[in-house]
């Protein structure tokens, strides 16, 4: 079984109990330093990721990203990024490289490996379906990175 199959069998049947959802949630609640977000529940905080076939019909094929959308899919690779700290107990660390018109690269590095490498195209569009979709998409990416760091852990853990 691939590392991705694994991920979707492994993934909670109640989404808000994945531990990549789990840890998205945190992301959000540690940006707001004002309290203001502190009555929200956690669907709430997770709602501007769920686009529906409708609204993402309605959104231009070509278009600019706007910095919250830019901010949401940060906050998403850093909730992997975190998430396979969790897992590895190895340091993760993202970097990403955006061209305003909405494509770009994400990375995320363990040590001296590469452990996501991601092409970003119209992040405009960037949100999911449903809740589940969103879990097994981070389970997904969590799991890659996982097995790369097992498979080659000296490069991961080097220095």
């Amino acid at each position: 079984m691939t590392a991705t199959a694994a991920a979707i069998a492994e993934t909670p049947t109640d989404p808000w109990e994945s531990p990549f959802v789990i840890e998205l949630i945190k992301q959000w609640r540690a940006q707001d330093t004002h309290g203001a977000w502190e009555g929200k529940d956690d669907a709430t905080l997770l709602a501007p990721y769920l686009i529906s076939k409708e609204q993402r019909r309605e959104m231009p094929i070509i278009g600019d990203p706007d910095p919250e959308t830019i901010w949401r899919l940060e906050l998403f690779y850093n909730a992997v990024g975190l998430a396979v700290e969790r897992e590895t107990r190895v340091m993760v660390s993202p970097m990403m490289k955006m061209h305003h018109e909405g494509f770009g690269k994400m990375i995320l590095t363990a040590g001296r490996l590469v452990v996501v490498n991601k092409q970003l195209r119209d992040v405009h569009r960037f949100g999911f379906e449903t809740i589940e979709k969103l879990a097994a998409e981070g389970e997904k990416v969590v799991a890659a990175a996982v097995g790369m760091i097992k498979t080659f852990p000296d490069v991961a853990n080097y220095g």
